[in-house]
């Protein structure tokens, strides 16, 4: 019998974070830092729990037909732009959902800290 995964608390000390940006090809001007802190993985990866933040900045996004993210805005403001120009603003408190095969720009407009939760399976599960 394996023993079962702890509970998890957000106020509990966050995992250091992983840097990245967003690809230059993708990145509309300078590719701002993100820092990425997962709290929780399953499903060899697919399932993603944790806390984002991203300096202001702007790129294009496209999530595949097995890619949904819910997210909470924690502080600061983003803007995301879906491909017919209708733009959605989140501030501290908001919470929306990307879902899969959404494309468009995702903008930050204040430095910006959220939660997320991200299902990412592979095209054709």
């Amino acid at each position: 019998m394996t023993s079962p995964l702890p509970l998890i608390h957000f106020s509990d000390p966050a995992p250091a974070p992983t840097e990245d940006r967003p690809a230059v090809s993708r990145a509309i001007g300078a590719p701002p830092l993100r820092l990425t802190a997962e709290r929780y993985s399953a499903e060899g990866g697919a399932l993603s729990v944790g806390e984002w933040a991203c300096e202001p900045g702007a790129w294009r996004i496209a999530f595949h037909e097995g890619r949904h993210e819910f997210f909470q805005v924690l502080s600061g403001r983003l803007r995301i732009v879906d491909a017919a120009g209708q733009a959605r603003e989140f501030g501290p408190g908001d919470a929306g959902i990307i879902p899969a095969g959404f494309a468009g720009t995702f903008e930050v407009l204040e430095r910006v800290t959220k939660r997320y939760v991200m299902l990412d399976r592979p095209q054709g599960e």
